[in-house]
């Protein structure tokens, strides 16, 4: 408990933009929360008070870290869940739990226990190492034919540890290389899909539940570039489904916080998930602006087990369009100089960025527009990230 406040203080692992934004969330509840992060430098630890500067898999640094804090959360899935058993074995209230965690950090696991309460997923195999391996791509590729989706069962993001394979020579080339580098690896087929859906939803422990509009997530090269919600076109009986499916998950699962279902929707409007997020995720960053209670004000009520607050939309539209490093040495003009020109041309879309270094591809930030029109809405939103990312035509 913060004795000057009176309130409880929230730890939060890590110190990246979700931290960050977390942070900033905190700030009108009277919260001032804790921040473990690996540098000075971090994105959160550049606007925080209070931060501890240590490494998330030394559980030394994360005892050293929970001193004090009344909850801890994570702003990334990557805590080892041993340490996460270990803290609270102390005594230290750690939300989501280590049992609930699991299916966000272990893509294997997360499918047989989805699979087991009957959601729908598409088919997989667990694969072994080498030859092993390759009969289970094989087996997969025989029923529902190539390519074939290879993943890392842990620790993929932002498409990194997923391979398409279309023969299997290249299936064996990804499997001997993930043996090599101690990569547990699962397969999927691929689907057929007409897009990419989220549906973000948060839970308490009293068991409080609540879910924002579906949104579609729009992906280049297996990262993000914009998220528009409501999902247009979407069925309402669809998007009822796929809030069903989030708000089970996150019971089923004893999910608490924010949790994010990513799903595909396929041509004839079947929904499959694809994977989990148990933390705000960048399909939800659109809230900020864009609903009466963001996800990370959200996530914040929900793991200290306040009322949980209204997911209703701010505007009929809302787009998110993720701010990407760019080629800086092409365009000469600083990141300062293009706020400035931004706001100017656009001062309705607004600019949210990390205190990240730009380098190319890498998320740095992102910016949101509301309005009535979505194809109106998204040319804002686009035009605005393109700008700041540096890799878009100058404005004077």
């Amino acid at each position: 408990m913060d004795q000057r406040t009176g309130l409880p203080v929230v730890g939060i692992i890590g110190a990246g933009q979700l931290a960050r934004m977390m942070h900033q969330a905190a700030i009108p509840l009277g919260q001032s929360p804790r921040i473990l992060a690996d540098s000075a430098d971090d994105g959160a630890a550049l606007v925080a008070h209070d931060v501890v500067i240590g490494d998330y898999r030394d559980l030394a640094d994360l005892r050293r870290f929970a001193v004090g804090c009344d909850v801890v959360t994570f702003d990334h899935e990557h805590v080892p869940s041993e340490h996460i058993r270990a803290l609270a074995a102390d005594g230290t209230t750690v939300l989501p739990s280590a049992d609930a965690l699991r299916f966000a950090q272990d893509k294997a696991a997360m499918r047989e226990r989805l699979g087991g309460l009957g959601l729908p997923g598409p088919a997989w195999a667990r694969l072994e190492s080498g030859a092993g391996g390759l009969a289970g791509v094989e087996a997969l590729a025989a029923q529902h034919g190539w390519p074939v989706v290879l993943k890392a069962i842990s620790g993929g993001y932002d498409g990194k540890g997923v391979w398409v394979v279309a023969t299997p020579a290249e299936a064996l080339t990804v499997i001997e290389d993930a043996a090599a580098a101690g990569i547990a690896l699962m397969a999927e087929e691929a689907v057929a899909i007409v897009r990419e859906l989220a549906a973000v939803v948060a839970r308490s422990p009293f068991g409080q539940g609540a879910a924002w509009p579906v949104v579609e997530t729009v992906q280049v090269e297996g990262i993000c570039v914009e998220v528009l919600a409501p999902a247009p076109g979407l069925a309402p009986e669809a998007a009822d489904e796929a809030q069903k499916i989030a708000l089970r998950i996150a019971v089923e699962l004893d999910v608490v916080g924010v949790l994010a279902v990513e799903l595909f929707e396929t041509a004839d409007g079947t929904l499959l998930i694809n994977e989990l997020a148990m933390r705000p995720h960048n399909s939800g960053h659109w809230t900020i602006e864009g609903a009466r209670t963001s996800q990370f004000e959200q996530h914040l009520r929900a793991v200290l087990d306040y009322p949980l607050g209204s997911p209703e939309m701010a505007a009929p539209v809302v787009v998110m369009a993720n701010v990407l490093g760019g080629p800086t040495d092409v365009y000469p003009a600083g990141i300062d100089e293009r706020i400035h020109h931004c706001m100017a041309r656009w001062p309705d879309v607004k600019i949210h960025l990390y205190g990240k270094g730009f380098r190319p591809g890498r998320k740095v930030g992102h910016v949101t527009a509301l309005g009535d029109d979505l194809e109106i809405v998204r040319a804002r939103a686009k035009a605005a990230a393109d700008y700041l990312s540096l890799g878009g035509p100058d404005v004077h």
